[in-house]
Parts: structure tokens; sequence; C-alpha cells
């Protein structure tokens, strides 16, 4: 209360006259938001990752936070499990993020895991776990219990060039490969980089830093999860409170520009503890979910 009360006295006075014109605000991007369901799986019970099946039109992706195996878990828009699979050849010390995007076998879907957390900054690398994406056909008896397997993924190590970050996003282009990390940090702006394809087994690769992106929000860059519209024109990231979106201007064909632009905030609505989000497959909405048992799952429609 009393940050609002604060926030709202500092309106107040930085107000202009009332004989000065005002400009009308500029619209939030995305309607207000819809629970449209409640993940129905037990084993899901802090949903850390979301990304829509390029496979299956209307499934998603998840994964737990910390804590859990590694497991990779289906669902619909009506909450309903569609299966689980264990990711084969890989670990799961802290996965926070997840996309779906191209990968080096042209017309394959692949999923893209991020072991990027790191809350003591103590990692020398962070790992992005690349797995062509499991098709669900007859998948929804697969449970945590008596999973499906995919097929072995491939490590891709990343490291930081200026020391360790803790990390919460993961986003991937969905036409050059380019991932990017986006750093969780308190009371600050978060620090983007990027890693370039092609990547190759046991081999490092060093990022590049792009620089900040500054955060409308009083607790700063507590970024928890991100992703890049299909046609990767934007930007959406969150926090424990809301979503962003960012916009690359029209006529830029330079992708990294889109770091330069204003962020915009939009509402997404009540989560128990916010760390997911992802564009629908046809980039008219965006759906949330959050830690706990049961998460909602929250859509926001483009306006």
């Amino acid at each position: 209360m009393r940050l609002c009360a604060f926030a709202g006295i500092c309106l107040y006075l930085a107000a202009p006259a009332a004989h000065v014109s005002q400009k009308a605000p500029k619209p939030a991007p995305y309607g207000p938001p819809a629970t449209i369901a409640t993940l129905k799986d037990k084993s899901v019970s802090e949903s850390s990752g979301l990304a829509a099946s390029r496979l299956t039109p209307g499934a998603y992706w998840t994964n737990n936070d910390s804590g859990d195996g590694p497991f990779v878990y289906a669902f619909d828009t009506r909450g309903d499990s569609l299966g689980v699979f264990r990711v084969a050849g890989a670990q799961a010390r802290d996965w926070e993020d997840m996309a779906t995007r191209p990968g080096p076998e042209r017309g394959k879907s692949y999923l893209y895991l991020g072991d990027i957390g790191d809350n003591n900054e103590a990692r020398a690398e962070i790992v992005v776990y690349r797995v062509p994406e499991p098709a669900l056909t007859d998948t929804r008896k697969l449970t945590k219990a008596h999973p499906g397997t995919t097929e072995p993924a491939e490590a891709i190590r990343l490291r930081y060039p200026d020391g360790a970050h803790d990390a919460e996003a993961l986003l991937v282009h969905p036409v050059s490969g380019h991932i990017y990390i986006v750093t969780k940090v308190v009371i600050a702006n978060p620090t983007v980089y990027e890693a370039a394809p092609p990547f190759t087994a046991n081999n490092p690769v060093t990022m590049t830093r792009l620089g900040v992106v500054n955060v409308p929000s009083l607790f700063g860059g507590v970024i928890t999860g991100g992703s890049i519209s299909p046609d990767g024109r934007r930007v959406a990231l969150c926090d424990y409170f809301q979503g962003y979106e960012l916009t690359l201007p029209a006529g830029s064909t330079n992708f990294n520009d889109i770091w330069k632009q204003k962020m915009v905030g939009f509402d997404l609505g009540k989560r128990k503890q916010g760390e997911a989000i992802a564009y629908r497959l046809d980039g008219k909405a965006l759906l949330a979910t959050s830690e706990g048992k049961n998460s909602p799952i929250i859509q926001v429609t483009r306006n």
C-alpha cells in the first residue's frame, strides 16, 4: 500500500499544469487476462518454462523448476495432460525456461531446454539442451511414473563473457536459431546475452553481451520468463508481477534492434508466482503459467 501511495504522490507532483495539453496514454498491447484452465497434472508443481508446440497446434510444453528430473510435460488449453517425456541424455540442475524452434535438421521442430538457473552465481557454464520435439500421438497415458523417452538431447554449453549470472529467461529466434539469455537481477536492469549457431557438441560457446534492457518496474529486472513471437518481430518477457513486450521497428531487419526499444507493460492476471510466458502458435495471444500445483493458465489476446 505504501508503494502505491508513494507512487501516487510522485505522479501528483509530476503532473503538468492544467493548461498544458497531454498525450493520451499508449494503449496496452493486450486485452485483459483470462484464466482459460488450470494445469491438471499433479506432477507439474513449479511450471517454470512454457512453449507452444510446433507439431501439435493447441498443445503446449512446460517444465518444472529445480528439484525435478529431466522431464517435459505436454498439455492442451483445457489443462489436460498430453503426455510426459524424459529427455534422454539430459540432466536437470536448474531448468528455468524453454522454447520450440527450428534446429540443425531442416523442417524439424526442436525443444530448447534452458538449464540456466544459478541463484548463487557460481556456475562456470550453463547448458541449453536441444532435442527433437516429440510427437503427441497416443501419448495421454504417459505419466511421470511411466514416461515416454525423447531422442537423445544435444547439450549446448554456454559461458558468459563477464562472469556468472542468474537467469530464468531463454529465448530462441524462430528463423536464425540464435539463443538469447536475459538475466535476473533485483532493483537493476537485466542484461541480454546472445549465442549464435552453429553449436558444436563439447565446445562451449562464449556468448556476446548485447547490453541492458530497461524494465518499467520498481523492482527492476526480476525477469522470470521470455518468448519471441513466431514472426520474429516481438519479444515478451515476464516477472512475478506482469508482462512486458518489445517490438521491432517497422522496416528493421536486424533483430537485435529490438533490445533498444521501449518496453510496454501489460497485465498478466493473478498468478501464484509467475515464471513462464509463451506466444501462442499464431502469435495473436500470449499464455502464462506459474509455480504451484494446479497453476492457472492465463491468456491475453493482442489488441
